[in-house]
């Protein structure tokens, strides 16, 4: 499943639910105008209104009036629309399908969420996991990378005999990213290398190198730690936004390739 189309399906059911509230709440209202006999209903302000308000606009008499002159707008112009036939076009009425279409992906996947809430546990324990997938301790790390075994012994040999990481990495590695900086890779947790590398970094004390190639999808790595400092990981409380909007995120996920499983598609 393309990762962009359900990142856009999962932005779109943001508005659902205020589509759907403003909807309930405007429907019982008096019309916010009418422009030649037709009505405008309050619930089109109430669903721009909650959007602006979302944004962090206020939610104040200028705001609503503007919304409601936008809404006149809209109606005098979509009425003019009609009357010359622009409706029946075959560009126009795709379009019009599409958005009918994203209206009911918003309404199903907001209900999604709602019947599959992310809980304050689940936060919590995804937190601690790439709290403990990090681990305490940044390493600012230098590294080599060629494709033979052989070639990373023979670079190991040369730092033994006082050869300077530096040169070696501007002269062998085929890491173009890092080989004109020394091969430094600035600070990081292991984690975020693959399994292999980062096992091999926690091994090794400041200033070391390892005395045996390390292998990894990429190839064949030296790898030396220039310096350690303790992690600072950011408490729960500054980062529970982002970890609930991932986790809302990975269920929106799930139910789609559910619902795709399940399909039959021809």
């Amino acid at each position: 499943m393309n990762r962009k189309i359900l990142a856009a399906l999962a932005i779109a059911a943001a508005p659902a639910l205020a589509f759907a509230q403003a909807a309930k709440e405007g429907s019982r209202s008096e019309p916010i105008a009418k422009v030649n006999g037709v009505a405008v209903p309050k619930a089109r302000m109430e669903v721009l209104l909650q959007q602006q308000v979302r944004q962090g606009a206020p939610d104040n008499d200028q705001v609503r009036a503007q919304i409601r002159d936008n809404l006149i707008n809209r109606e005098v112009v979509s009425q003019e629309a009609t009357k010359m036939g622009l409706g029946k076009s075959p560009e126009v009425q795709t379009q019009l399908d599409l958005v009918r279409q994203q209206v009911l992906i918003d309404a199903y996947l907001n209900d999604y969420v709602k019947k599959h809430p992310v809980r304050d546990a689940d936060v919590e324990k995804e937190y601690e996991r790439v709290k403990g997938q990090q681990g305490g301790t940044e390493y600012k790390a230098r590294h080599i990378l060629v494709d033979s075994e052989d070639q990373a012994k023979d670079i190991i040999a040369q730092l033994k005999k006082g050869a300077k990481f530096e040169d070696l990495a501007a002269k062998y590695s085929k890491d173009s990213g890092t080989k004109d900086k020394g091969g430094d890779l600035d600070w990081n947790v292991p984690g975020v290398f693959d399994r292999q590398f980062g096992e091999a970094l926690t091994k090794l004390d400041k200033g070391k190198f390892t005395e045996a190639p390390v292998q990894t999808r990429f190839g064949y790595h030296v790898i030396q730690v220039d310096d350690t400092r303790a992690n600072k990981f950011p408490p729960l409380a500054d980062v529970k936004p982002r970890i609930q909007q991932q986790l809302v995120q990975q269920k929106i996920e799930e139910a789609v390739r559910g619902l795709r499983a399940k399909a039959k598609v021809e």
